[in-house]
C-alpha cells in the first residue's frame, strides 16, 4: 500500500468510513483497559512473593539490628550488592526508602537550598535552567518545574540526547545547572545512550562549575532480548576531571514492589558525604528490613540478573505484541513511526503531526486509557502534538492484543481526519 496521504479524498473518506465503523464495533465491547502507567503486571509481582517473607535473621554482617537505629547511609551488605550490580563503589552509595523518585526530588532540593557540594545554592541564582531530552519522562520534567527550574527541551537521537546541541547549550549558558538522563532504555524509546554519548556528557565543558548529570537508570536491569551496556559514568567523568558531576539514581521498585522495594543515589566522594549529612537531618536512617531481606533474596548480582531473565520471559510477549500490531497496520501506509526499544518498560510512537491528543482521547471514549499526549514533553507541550507513550507491561496478553487493536484503529481515524483537513 502506498502512503495514505498520496490517496484521494475519495479513497480517504472510503478509508474514514471503513475505520469508523470498526470503531464503533470495539465502543460496544464496553472495554475497560488501562495502559496510563508502566506497572508491573500480577504474574511479574508473584515472582517476587519471597519477598514478603520475614528476614532469616535480625542481625548483619557487622552486628546492626535491623529492627533499631543504625546504618544511616544503608546496610554495607546491601551496598556491597549494588555496588556488584551497578558498578559504583559502596562509599558512593547511599541506600534510600523505597522510592527513586523521592531521592531525586530530595536531591534536587538539596542541590537548590544548599548547593551540593560545590558552587551557590540554586535558590540564590537568578534563574535556573534544566534540559531536558525529548520524549522523556514526564515525572522527571514535573520535579524541576516544581521548583521553577526552565526546562529546555533537547530532542533524542538513536544515541542518545543530540549531542552537538547539549554541547553548545551547556557551553554558553551558566544557568543550565542539570540534565536529565536515562541512559539505558530511556523513557519511552528505550533507546540506549551509545558509548560516544556518554565520554562527551562526562567531558563536556559547561558554563556552570556545578552542573549535575541527572542520571535515572532506572532501567538498567530491564533487558527484554539482549542485555545492552553502557559505558560506567563515574569512571569517565573521574577521568575527565568532573568528578562530582553525576547523580545517579536507582531502585528495585520494577526488580520487587514498587511499594516495598529500595532506592538508592550514588555520587562522587564529596557530593555523597554532603547527601548523607543532609540526610542525617531528615532521618536517622532508612528501613533496614527490606534492605537485608534483598540481600537474602538475591545474594549477589547474578542472582537479581537471574530474577530479571524470568521478568524478561514475561515480559517479551507483551512487547511483540505491540511491535507486531504497529508492524502490521502502519508499515506500509506512513500514518506512524516508532523505534523499536531495545529493552526497558515502554514503546514510544510517533503519530502524525496534529493527531496524538486526538488519538488519546478515541481510545478513552472506548474504553483504553492511555497516558496523556504530550506527557513525554515538559508541561505536556509537544509541539508536533505527535508524541504517544505505550505502556504494555500491567495488562493480560489478551487485554493488550484488545487495546493494540483499538489503539491501531484511533490512530488511522485521527490521521485521516487530519488528511482530509487538508
Amino acid at each position: 500500500m502506498s502512503e495514505w496521504n498520496a490517496l484521494s479524498r475519495t479513497e480517504l473518506t472510503q478509508l474514514l468510513e471503513e475505520s469508523s465503523s470498526a470503531y464503533e464495533k470495539m465502543k460496544k465491547l464496553d472495554l475497560k483497559l488501562d495502559l496510563s502507567r508502566g506497572k508491573p503486571s500480577p504474574d511479574v509481582l508473584d515472582l517476587s512473593n519471597a519477598y514478603l517473607n520475614p528476614p532469616n535473621t535480625n542481625t548483619t554482617e557487622d552486628g546492626t539490628d535491623i529492627r533499631n537505629y543504625g546504618a544511616p547511609t544503608g546496610l554495607p551488605e546491601c551496598k556491597r550488592l549494588f555496588s556488584e550490580l551497578l558498578d559504583i563503589p559502596p562509599a558512593q552509595i547511599f541506600i534510600g526508602g523505597n522510592a527513586s523518585l523521592q531521592l531525586m526530588y530530595d536531591t534536587f532540593a538539596m542541590l537548590y537550598l544548599f548547593g551540593l557540594p560545590e558552587g551557590t545554592p540554586w535558590c540564590k541564582e537568578d534563574k535556573i535552567k534544566v534540559l531536558c531530552p525529548c520524549p522523556g519522562y514526564d515525572r522527571h520534567f514535573n520535579l524541576a518545574a516544581d521548583f521553577g527550574a526552565e526546562l529546555v527541551v533537547v530532542p533524542m537521537t538513536e544515541d542518545g540526547p543530540d549531542m552537538d546541541i547539549v554541547e553548545q547549550l551547556v557551553a554558553s549558558d551558566p544557568s543550565i545547572k542539570a540534565m536529565w538522563n536515562v541512559p539505558l532504555y530511556s523513557n519511552p524509546q528505550g533507546i540506549v545512550y551509545s558509548n560516544e554519548t556518554v565520554r562527551r556528557l562526562a567531558k563536556m565543558k559547561t558554563a556552570a562549575p556545578d552542573f549535575k548529570l541527572l542520571w535515572d537508570n532506572a532501567y538498567g536491569v530491564h533487558h527484554i532480548w539482549k542485555a545492552y551496556q553502557i559505558e560506567n559514568i563515574f569512571r569517565l567523568t573521574e577521568e575527565a576531571g568532573n568528578p562530582e558531576r553525576v547523580l545517579y539514581f536507582f531502585s528495585t521498585s520494577k526488580i520487587l514492589f514498587p511499594g516495598g522495594g529500595i532506592g538508592l543515589v550514588a555520587a562522587g566522594p564529596a557530593t555523597i558525604k554532603s547527601i548523607a549529612t543532609h540526610m542525617s537531618k531528615q532521618t536517622i536512617g532508612y528501613n533496614k528490613i527490606p534492605q537485608l531481606k534483598t540481600v537474602e533474596l538475591f545474594q549477589n548480582a547474578e542472582g537479581i540478573h537471574k530474577h530479571m531473565q524470568k521478568i524478561a520471559d514475561l515480559l517479551r510477549p507483551k512487547f511483540e505484541i505491540v511491535l507486531n500490531a504497529l508492524e502490521k497496520e502502519f508499515s506500509e501506509n506512513g500514518l506512524l513511526s516508532w523505534e523499536t526499544p531495545k529493552g526497558g518498560y515502554f514503546v514510544g510512537v510517533e503519530t502524525m503531526d496534529g493527531c496524538a491528543k486526538r488519538t488519546v482521547a478515541l481510545a478513552k471514549e472506548a474504553g483504553a486509557v492511555l497516558t496523556d499526549a504530550g506527557a513525554t514533553y515538559p508541561h505536556k507541550n509537544d509541539p508536533r502534538d505527535s508524541s504517544i507513550r505505550i505502556a504494555p507491561t500491567y495488562p493480560s496478553l489478551s487485554e493488550l492484543q484488545q487495546t493494540m487493536d483499538l489503539f491501531c484503529i484511533c490512530v488511522k481515524i485521527a490521521a485521516l481526519e487530519k488528511l482530509l483537513e487538508k
